[in-house]
């Protein structure tokens, strides 16, 4: 007792994508059969002409198929591109964090410096120069 939902999900896990190749070569098989069966001429011709019809819709399907399945060959190929790129990018960002790092360090040495030549030059003020000490 199965439900028409689960017959359709079924079909569809059977059918791959959907596509419907498993139902065209179905009734491939069954024009064949009918065709070795086929008692007339007009018959045989008849079934002849709908199994080069359904091999034409399966040549179709699988070119189609193949069109799609290199297209994600080169989606995946572009998709590795775009990866290294940006595993460039963050590699080269890691090396200009760390080059900012040591231009701040830098700058803040300097800055401690100028503030300690600041300090100095404000305690040498309060001193007398040379000339005064000499006189």
């Amino acid at each position: 007792s199965f439900s028409s939902d689960e017959v359709i999900r079924k079909r569809l896990l059977i059918d791959g994508d959907g596509a419907g190749d498993d139902r065209r070569i179905n009734l491939l098989v069954k024009s064949f059969i009918k065709w070795c069966n086929s008692g007339s001429q007009e018959e045989g011709y008849s079934q002849y002409q709908r199994m080069l019809s359904t091999l034409s819709q399966c040549e179709f399907s699988m070119g189609k198929t193949l069109l799609v399945y290199d297209m994600n060959l080169r989606e995946m190929e572009n998709y590795e591109k775009i990866y290294k790129d940006i595993e460039n990018s963050i590699a080269a960002a890691h090396e200009k964090i760390s080059e900012c790092k040591k231009q701040i360090l830098q700058a803040k040495r300097i800055r401690k410096n100028r503030q300690e030549y600041d300090a100095l030059a404000k305690v040498i003020q309060h001193h007398p120069d040379r000339h005064e000490t000499l006189k």
